[in-house]
């Protein structure tokens, strides 16, 4: 089984998501378990959020990667969701 994390950005949050992209995307890489990875986008194309697939049936540790992470430290989310996903397709 796999979990997905879901965070959703704070309207007009959008400087802050690029002033830690970096120290993000590194938090991403660190992490073994990371399958995808990728931001949402709004209609005007500009980044609203995250989409993050672990290959890990340990809800825990998606949880301290979500605390842990610099954009949900830096109070970039206005939402994060877990959820426990179990892949049908795999093309």
């Amino acid at each position: 089984m796999l979990h997905a994390l879901i965070c959703t950005d704070k309207p007009g949050h959008l400087e802050v998501r690029k002033a830690n992209r970096e120290a993000h995307l590194a938090h991403l890489n660190a992490d073994p378990f990371v399958l995808q990875a990728g931001p949402f986008v709004d209609e005007a194309g500009a980044m609203s959020g995250s989409l993050i697939l672990f290959d890990t049936e340990d809800r825990a540790h998606v949880e301290a990667f979500a605390a842990a992470d610099p954009y949900a430290k830096a109070g970039l989310f206005a939402d994060i969701r877990i959820e426990a996903w179990n892949r049908v397709v795999n093309k």
